[in-house]
């Protein structure tokens, strides 16, 4: 009987806060509701960016993993487990969850770029499976080489969750924006839209942890203070549980104008709430919100943000219309229960024999 223990293998602590790691805390949740063996390798960083002990690390632990056995790689760890996978590579069967393509993160010089697009493409051909969250990522996927029938498109799931009630309007309605405070999320062009804005009554809520990216932080700050909106900007720092829940329930609309996104887990949780989200069609975000649910604009273009808040903190109407169409979007993004059955099912090819695993090698 073959073993069907899957191991993980996470890029540093799961327990941290962003969309990438609750995607693969509930697919390990899920995985072991159904009886499923898991175990989670959690690699030292720092992440992409790797140093030599954190590769040592990584051949370490993959070389304890039994012959034969099945592992998960998510996609920020494979940098540092670039070659381990490369030793082991007929050893063990390997699969990889990308949330989104590494070379196409904000802030990169042309050589990082580069340097990513060479390890990740390298590392994905000897992978049996790649699991994304949507088409945009799948299409990445595939500008590295990965033939689109070994891909298989598991959208994260949403939890059911109480409506947000509103901030009252007394001072102007609550914008939220949960995101990290990096450059990918756009943090700045924001701030440059709703600058624009001054004439209209509104409050704008950053929630998100200012440590992953040096300097991000202030240069937001920078830019509150520069434009006069320090009554207006809070910067919450990173919120989980009740604290998290409060700014959820308080808020009026939602944000996100990321660059890129592989999905945007927070956007579908904005929806499953009924706020009315304007977006960057960035990525798979496109896929998350619908135009009825607020607006897409383009990722950068600060004008074009500027000109979807004023249409929507305008006119009551089109807010009330954007609502209902939350709420219908909401309604129709998929369970964990779903998505956790998805990949249960991809991934349960990769136990085969070892006269199969001759041919594939």
């Amino acid at each position: 009987m073959p073993d069907r223990t899957l191991h993980i293998i996470c890029p540093g602590d799961i327990q941290q806060l962003t969309g990438g790691y609750g995607y693969l805390r509930r697919l390990v949740a899920g995985l072991r509701d159904r009886g499923d063996a898991v175990v989670v390798h959690e690699l030292p960083g720092p992440h992409p960016f790797v140093d030599d002990p954190s590769r040592n690390a990584a051949d370490a632990m993959m070389a304890a993993i039994p012959d034969g056995g099945r592992v998960l790689i998510d996609g920020l760890a494979l940098p540092v487990a670039a070659h381990a996978i490369w030793v082991d590579r007929y050893r063990l069967r390997f699969a990889a969850l990308v949330h989104h393509p590494l070379h196409l993160e904000n802030g990169l010089s042309p050589e990082q770029a580069d340097t990513l697009f060479r390890i990740e493409r390298d590392a994905l051909a000897h992978m049996r499976h790649v699991i994304v969250p949507s088409q945009a990522t799948m299409r990445g996927v595939i500008d590295l080489s990965v033939p689109a029938a070994h891909i298989t498109i598991a959208h994260p799931g949403t939890d059911p969750a109480d409506p947000a009630t509103g901030s009252g309007g007394a001072d102007g309605p609550v914008i939220l924006c949960v995101a990290t405070l990096t450059p990918r999320k756009g943090h700045l062009v924001l701030i440059d839209a709703l600058a624009r804005l001054r004439h209209r009554p509104w409050r704008l809520h950053l929630v998100g942890s200012d440590a992953r990216h040096p300097g991000q932080a202030a240069a937001i700050a920078r830019a509150v203070a520069g434009h006069g909106l320090a009554d207006r900007v809070r910067m919450m720092g990173e919120l989980s549980g009740p604290a998290l829940e409060a700014e959820w329930r308080a808020a009026d609309l939602f944000t996100l104008v990321s660059f890129h996104e592989g999905y945007g887990m927070v956007a579908a949780d904005a929806l499953k709430r009924g706020l009315p989200c304007i977006v960057s069609d960035a990525g798979g975000l496109a896929e998350v919100v619908p135009p009825t649910a607020g607006a897409l604009v383009p990722p950068g273009d600060a004008a074009a943000l500027a000109a979807a808040f004023d249409r929507l903190l305008a006119d009551p109407a089109a807010l009330a219309a954007a609502h209902q169409g939350a709420i219908r979007a909401g309604e129709k993004l998929p369970t964990w229960q779903n998505s956790v059955s998805l990949i249960r099912d991809a991934l349960s090819g990769m136990v085969v024999s070892g006269e199969s695993d001759r041919t594939r090698a």
